[in-house]
């Protein structure tokens, strides 16, 4: 039994997605975080499948789970990450659903050249990520991460999707 293109696009997407993930929950572990597993794919093994098709509020909820929380044990600090692989470098507040539940979010784009993040609020008022942003992961505060650290993750990203 064949798929049908939208499923293998579904599932195509789902690869490139866990490949970004894996990237940054290795960066992120490897500068000392403690990092869990919080999104659905993970708290729940199964459910995007009973829930890819199905609009109502609480799936929208589930979908929208960030992929990840992060311990700064240095600062005891806490994070919600989700994480996204975009070809074009492009994340804006137009990509999530109009009611949005995780309002202390960080989004980590991962692309084939760089490693970027933002904020929910950034997001809200009015910020993106685009290919000339400077939003670089390493220039975040929030963070304090290692800047070659991540260059050496972003090297394996552009090996890693050179060809997607």
């Amino acid at each position: 039994m064949s798929i049908s293109s939208k499923e293998q696009t579904f599932r195509y997407n789902m690869v490139k997605g866990r490949v970004a993930e894996t990237l940054i929950q290795e960066l992120f572990l490897s500068l000392g975080y403690n990092v869990f597993h919080y999104g659905m794919e993970r708290s729940v093994p199964g459910i995007a499948n009973l829930i890819k098709n199905n609009s109502s509020p609480v799936a929208k909820d589930i979908r929208s789970m960030p992929d990840f929380t992060m311990q700064d044990p240095r600062k005891n600090e806490v994070y919600f990450v989700e994480v996204k692989y975009r070809a074009n470098e492009s994340f804006s507040i137009k990509d999530l659903p109009t009611y949005y539940p995780w309002e202390n979010a960080c989004f980590i784009l991962v692309s084939k050249k760089h490693i970027k993040c933002i904020t929910y609020s950034e997001l809200k008022a009015g910020k993106q990520i685009t290919p000339a942003s400077r939003n670089y992961l390493f220039g975040r505060k929030e963070f304090e991460l290692d800047k070659d650290t991540i260059i050496s993750f972003c090297k394996m990203a552009v090996k890693f999707f050179e060809g997607v």
